[in-house]
């Protein structure tokens, strides 16, 4: 492979900085939303019977945000995308936290939907597209950022409920900061290939026309799902399966969900390397086997403690799954990346949809510990998708990353 001339190597690596920024602020803004969902029911007065609504709403809306984004990519760069969704995410978090009637926050959460299903995809885009071009596995570390970031915005909005801040007291600093920081960051955004294998503007329009076999597709959707199911359990049902379940106090019942975003910074931080090393389809066999094994011995747990220590490794399982779903679609439709990773993205949202609700279900018709088995067993089916994450020469690479004449960083 010929060396990628410095300017492309500076412009790449402007470019995965600015797209991991982007994935941090993303983090955070969605955390802030999600961690302080009782202060929004309680200011807009919201009944119990009609939250269910609002939430659900978000990630349907989101999921209408992914397939609008595929269509207008078919015309505009991905990168333009993600420039102008960014600051509509982080304007309508505000418009959360800034209305006093009901039909306010409806407008508000319906605009953050939308935009959060666009910025999703056409991040993802980005970070396939880049990825392409090191020809090496980069992926997982900007789904590390959005960790890192979730973790952060968790963190804040535990501070505002301590302090008992109003969310726009709350949202407000937290908006000021990361809006510019986003704006400023998106100069840098790329989302031309480098070398001989870059799509032309015809291949790109071939995404529009049809250019993802959806057959083909299913696999990774599937494996996406069941990635969300089990992330959706951990994020909605940790702290009651351990206060009622295993019997722990308040306090030790917030932990599991902190330990399980801890491990998944963690594991996402490195995982890069392993799947550098071993390959995708073994980096996606690990991760299932180490989130099934996570789920078992939180079913089992004789006490909370136990109970946390298998929450903390589904953290370490279920972080690898995702991203590596949207880089074997990338892999898999090289000439048609942002219409695969925008179908695939859509089942992201079905995840987080079916996840909380199967559970609960489970939960109250037969038990909390036999409900945890269910999206073990449906991890364990990705075992049987595994060999769709292969990284084959016809895709790029020799073995699990291409050689390159030149490091981009």
């Amino acid at each position: 492979m010929a060396g990628i001339p410095v300017n492309a190597a500076v412009r790449l690596r402007h470019g995965r900085v600015s797209l991991a920024l982007s994935f941090f602020v993303q983090g955070v803004a969605f955390a802030l939303l999600v961690t302080r969902i009782p202060a929004i029911q309680d200011r807009y007065g919201i009944s119990d019977g009609l939250l269910p609504v609002f939430l659900a709403a978000v990630p349907i809306l989101a999921g209408v945000g992914s397939v609008l984004t595929e269509k207008i990519v078919a015309r505009v760069r991905p990168r333009v995308v993600l420039r102008w969704s960014q600051p509509v995410v982080l304007i309508s978090l505000l418009g959360v936290a800034a209305g006093d009637q009901v039909w306010q926050v409806a407008v508000a959460l319906s605009l953050f939907g939308l935009s959060v299903g666009a910025l999703d995809a056409s991040m993802n885009m980005l970070g396939v597209r880049l990825q392409r071009a090191y020809g090496r596995s980069i992926m997982l570390g900007f789904h590390a950022t959005y960790s890192l970031g979730g973790i952060a915005g968790a963190s804040l909005a535990w501070a505002g409920a301590h302090w008992d801040l109003s969310l726009l007291v709350s949202y407000l600093p937290v908006v000021v900061v990361l809006l510019p920081a986003a704006l400023v960051g998106s100069r840098w955004y790329t989302d031309a290939l480098t070398g001989p294998d870059a799509p032309t503007d015809l291949e790109r329009g071939a995404a529009a026309r049809g250019g993802v076999v959806f057959k083909a597709l299913l696999p990774l959707c599937l494996v996406m799902t069941f990635a969300y199911i089990g992330d959706s359990t951990v994020s909605n049902w940790s702290a009651k399966y351990l206060q009622d379940v295993l019997g722990s106090s308040d306090e030790v019942a917030t932990v599991p969900y902190n330990a399980y975003m801890v491990t998944t910074l963690l594991g996402r931080a490195a995982g890069d390397l392993g799947v550098r090393r071993f390959g995708p389809v073994a980096g996606v066999r690990f991760g299932a086997l180490s989130a099934a094994a996570g789920f078992a011995v939180v079913a089992l747990a004789p006490g909370a403690w136990v109970g946390i220590l298998g929450f903390t490794v589904l953290g370490f399982g279920l972080c690898v799954l995702v991203p590596q779903c949207f880089a074997a679609a990338g892999r898999m439709f090289p000439d048609a990346s942002d219409a695969a990773v925008a179908r695939l993205n859509i089942f992201n949202y079905v995840g987080f949809l079916i996840g909380s609700p199967l559970v609960g279900a489970l939960g109250d018709v037969w038990s909390y510990r036999g409900a945890m088995l269910v999206p073990m067993l449906m991890i364990l089916v990705t075992l049987v998708y595994a060999p769709s994450f292969a990284d084959g020469s016809a895709r790029y690479g020799g073995r699990h990353d291409r050689s390159r004449a030149a490091d981009v960083g």
